[in-house]
């Protein structure tokens, strides 16, 4: 590949702020785009400053900045910081989001019984924590970009095909994909022709959230673990890092005439019916 042909994906001068940057997945993301040449300014609710002295020890600029994705007020708060610092938003990754174990089907809680407050949670964190309001808030600042900007969501293979045990994660995964399209026509017939909108999908990665259901406690896959190995083409969970090439995609230039689509990143998963 040719140096302009490269140049697509640099992303120098851009500045990125990855909601949820403090977590496994959204960490990884942090750390490839500032490789890629991003600033990043880290939103977490927690570790986001250690984990901005992580990537400056690497000769990275990167800052962490409290923020609570679930309450407005915060987001804006967030959001004035670092415009403080920063000046602009070019890139917005939003990586919060996670499941409850409250919200999860198993022998000891049925369908019937999970509760309406750990479902709210889930659907909450996951569309609108996870994708709505930040979009709205820094969206705000980021259509007035004379070079518009990247905003990508993060949903998941629940979209595609809904999986057993968790009903309210799998709502609301679909709820962001339809959202992503949603926001990428209203962008760009509304407000502003060059600010894009997509999401990742990524299929299977070990994290603390999810590691109940796929290990035990002797860290042996367990049945369902199993069987989503057994469901992915390539044969193994991803790693973190398996997401960053997707995302500096969607962030740079490469994809400039890119907006409205989920992106699997899942091994194969989706496009294996079994047989």
């Amino acid at each position: 590949m040719n140096k302009e042909s490269m140049s697509l994906f640099n992303l120098d001068g851009m500045n990125a702020v990855v909601t949820g940057g403090a977590g496994v997945l959204g960490f990884s993301i942090c750390e490839g785009l500032a490789g890629a040449g991003a600033s990043v300014a880290i939103a977490d609710m927690k570790n986001f400053k250690e984990a901005a002295e992580q990537l400056n020890e690497k000769g990275f600029d990167a800052e962490g900045f409290y923020i609570d994705v679930l309450k407005k007020d915060k987001i804006r708060e967030c959001a004035k910081e670092i415009l403080q610092r920063y000046k602009k938003v070019d890139i917005l990754v939003n990586c919060a989001g996670g499941n409850l174990k409250e919200a999860t089907t198993s022998p000891e809680l049925s369908f019937f019984d999970l509760p309406l407050d750990a479902l709210e949670k889930v659907v909450a964190l996951n569309l609108f924590g996870g994708a709505i309001l930040p979009s709205q808030v820094f969206g705000r600042e980021m259509v007035k970009n004379p070079g518009g900007g990247s905003i990508i969501n993060i949903s998941s293979m629940n979209a595609f095909r809904p999986l057993t045990r968790i009903p309210g994660y799998s709502a609301a995964k679909a709820a962001v994909s339809n959202f992503t399209q949603w926001l990428a026509v209203h962008f760009a017939m509304e407000y502003n022709k060059l600010l894009r909108v997509n999401a990742i999908a990524p299929g299977f990665f070990l994290t603390q959230q999810n590691r109940y259901l796929l290990t035990d406690e002797k860290n042996n896959l367990t049945p369902r673990g199993q069987t989503i190995i057994n469901h992915t083409p390539m044969g193994k969970f991803g790693e973190p890092d398996d997401l960053i090439g997707t995302c500096i995609w969607l962030a740079s230039k490469a994809s400039k005439f890119v907006t409205g689509v989920v992106v699997p990143v899942d091994g194969g998963f989706n496009a294996y019916s079994g047989v």
